[in-house]
């Protein structure tokens, strides 16, 4: 039986992180993995639907820069552009590159069987270690929908089966709202789908700012999205060559697929731990700051259950290695961005106005309408749109929240992410110098919004 040094359960981000890091610092590693290296966001996930989402994204561009005539979109391409980013589902090269790096590969389904000192078994393979790594990601959720189970699998999407698509369906049902409904509802839509989106909540993205839900509904009706809020899916049945949707509210829609956007599930069960005395909440392994859940055994992404987020997996990642490698590192999770990477962009960090005055803190809001206020939306588009609003703290002087909706959103709203982590004073950023023309200057105008 081999001894090493750390196990990593689970090779999407996180795990990757973790491993990565140990055997560039020299550790005897050994790496398990069900599926595919690289997990759910490397194949069926992050890059799949930015690749996916991409194309209609600059088409929109086009329509709105002066002078650009309207691009087609190819599906053809866009679908082989997708297979060569996802690897055509195939992890040789991540499986060698690992391999050439010193770790030992192991294929199956990884079950903790020991402890003190831990003990891991694949298959017949049974190894010992000082640490073990869980990174086991999530899975969809599967609704209770009646007659969800009869239909034949080829017409019930998950984002599995959403972003490896062959062909785009002429009609679809995407149920749930979040972020994962709204990006392959949009996507659909834009490739010439007629699309119907259910949200069982009275907002999408119900988890943001309202003013936020507002605009992306606004957006939907541009994009020809029928949206019911308020509604569940309560039966579905085949109906010739389609499907049959009834509603709670008594309406019933056709289409060729449903796809399943209800969230997701820690997936830290079936791995043995509970039988060597380590326990779960529900699915999810019960961390402490530093990510660890007993002596030796730590937790990464999803599977603990915190900010299910590629970005979090890999921060965590970071903070695993670190202190397997001696360095003691608590994990923070102040100011962590949220993007949903529609068009336009979704972002939000922090606080919503009604978490902050939840938490009692007596609250500053202030908006900047981007076109109204900046140069930057026209320089960009002939009919800019664009929102940015701020949540802040009166009594501390600092950003708590912000939220934006605009092109590249994903990528300045981290000037808020970083004031809401290092507690940046409001008097400091109202005192910085950001480019022109840029659409970080927005935070300017908020900022001088902001009843403070």
């Amino acid at each position: 039986m081999q001894h090493m040094d750390a196990i990593v359960i689970g090779m999407g981000p996180g795990g990757e992180t973790v491993a990565s890091r140990l055997l560039a610092a020299g550790k005897r590693v050994a790496v398990v993995e069900r599926e595919l290296i690289g997990g759910e966001c490397g194949y069926w996930a992050c890059i799949p639907t930015k690749v996916l989402l991409r194309p209609p994204e600059v088409r929109q561009e086009a329509d709105g820069a002066a002078g650009v005539s309207r691009p087609d979109l190819r599906w053809p391409e866009l679908r082989d552009y997708r297979d060569q980013m996802i690897r055509h589902l195939d992890d040789s090269a991540q499986v060698q590159g690992y391999r050439d790096q010193g770790a030992l590969v192991l294929r199956g389904e990884g079950r903790v069987i020991g402890r003190d000192p831990w003990r891991v078994a694949v298959g017949d393979t049974e190894l010992t270690a000082d640490h073990v790594v869980v990174a086991t990601g999530s899975e969809a959720v599967r609704p209770p929908i009646e007659g969800l189970d009869d239909l034949d699998p080829s017409v019930v999407w998950t984002n599995r089966e959403a972003t490896t698509l062959t062909d785009v369906p002429g009609r679809a049902v995407v149920v749930g709202g979040s972020a994962v409904g709204v990006e392959l509802g949009q996507f659909l839509a834009r490739m010439g789908s007629q699309v119907t989106l259910v949200q069982r909540g009275p907002r999408l993205v119900n988890r943001e700012e309202p003013r936020l839900c507002e605009l992306i509904s606004d957006q939907f009706d541009r994009d020809g999205v029928t949206v019911h809020l308020n509604t569940q899916v309560s039966a579905v049945a085949r109906d010739g060559d389609g499907i049959r949707a009834t509603l709670d509210n008594g309406e019933h829609v056709e289409a060729d697929v449903i796809v399943l956007a209800t969230g997701r599930r820690p997936r830290g069960g079936g791995l043995g731990l509970e039988e060597v005395g380590v326990e779960l909440d529900r699915a999810s392994l019960r961390v402490d700051e530093r990510c660890r859940a007993a002596p030796g055994l730590w937790g990464v992404g999803d599977a603990t259950g915190r900010a299910l987020f590629t970005h979090v997996a890999k921060y965590q990642g970071r903070v695993v290695a670190d202190n397997i490698l001696g360095k003691d590192r608590a994990a923070d999770y102040t100011g962590v961005p949220r993007v949903i990477f529609s068009y336009p962009e979704i972002a939000g960090v922090g606080l919503t106005e009604a978490q902050a005055r939840e938490q009692g803190i007596d609250t500053a809001t202030a908006e900047a309408d981007l076109p109204q206020t900046l140069a930057r939306p026209w320089t960009y588009d002939t009919d800019p749109r664009g929102t940015l609003g701020l949540v802040a703290d009166r009594r501390r002087g600092v950003l708590v929240g912000a939220w934006a909706f605009s092109p590249m959103a994903s990528e300045w709203i981290h000037t808020a992410a970083l004031a809401i982590r290092t507690g940046l004073p409001v008097a400091a950023l109202l005192d910085s110098i950001p480019q022109f023309p840029t659409y970080n200057e927005a935070y300017l105008i908020a900022l001088e919004n902001l009843e403070m």
